[in-house]
């Protein structure tokens, strides 16, 4: 099963610094977010990818490019002609397709465009700006089980805020601190797609989320897998910070491998 991997957005929430790079570039322990989210695919035995670029695509096609001899010992030997050898590989065993799926296509407009990669198998998806420890393993077998088209990872997001109860006039009519049932349960991504989803998608602008999503919930074709574990999106500054500091630490709830 390969795995889709949404890595063409502008990256405008964290624009600090995804104006020189691509949002999945952006690094956490010198490494770019979506190595990461790789890493931990790869852990669970999947390690073909197709990646969906868009804004400054160029960049993710350089950095795999370079992986292989950036993260090895070389040795360059000039004394007859020019041959290279490389020593001590320290890349993975992946098959990577980065595909340019256009600067201003929508989330399902990129999954339309990477069609014929995936062709009529059932594949991954996920976005490339968030980690999480999901047992990959068991969300396939829950998507196997109910035989519907859509498998999505849910997580429960907490309310960070004091809840208030306003009347008709703006008046409070009470207060009270956050509680953990004051959350609701979101779309962490890591899905489990059947092929047929192709039918759903008609062109670059078709949002993948609040078209289809929703088109397949009313269908009763959209399924949750309830992740208790750790989730983490990369929206901006603070929440790169926050990741960074779970690395440092030698922490990172996501480093399965």
């Amino acid at each position: 099963m390969k795995v889709v991997l949404l890595a063409g957005g502008f990256g405008t929430r964290i624009s600090e610094e995804s104006v020189a790079k691509p949002k999945p570039m952006i690094e956490i322990g010198e490494m770019p977010i979506l190595w990461h989210i790789m890493k931990h695919y790869g852990y669970y035995g999947y390690n073909e990818f197709i990646v969906c670029a868009g804004y400054k695509q160029r960049y993710i096609k350089e950095w795999f490019h370079n992986y292989y001899i950036d993260y090895s010992d070389v040795t360059f030997d000039y004394t007859s002609g020019q041959e290279v050898f490389i020593h001590h590989n320290h890349t993975e065993p992946w098959k990577i397709t980065v595909v340019d799926t256009g600067l201003n296509t929508m989330t399902g407009g990129r999954v339309k465009r990477i069609q014929e990669y995936v062709k009529d198998e059932p594949f991954m998806l996920t976005y490339g700006d968030a980690v999480c420890d999901v047992d990959i393993s068991k969300l396939v077998e829950f998507h196997k089980s109910h035989g519907k088209l859509v498998t999505l990872t849910a997580v429960f997001q907490s309310q960070k805020k004091g809840v208030l109860d306003i009347g008709e006039t703006g008046a409070v009519r009470s207060f009270r601190e956050k509680r953990s049932d004051d959350g609701v349960a979101i779309n962490a991504g890591y899905m489990v797609v059947e092929p047929k989803i192709f039918d759903y998608l008609e062109n670059d602008q078709t949002v993948f989320e609040t078209v289809i999503l929703e088109q397949l919930a009313k269908n009763g074709e959209l399924m949750s897998y309830q992740h208790t574990g750790f989730w983490q999106c990369m929206d901006s500054v603070r929440e790169h910070e926050i990741l960074e500091a779970y690395w440092k630490k030698g922490n990172a709830p996501w480093k399965v491998w």
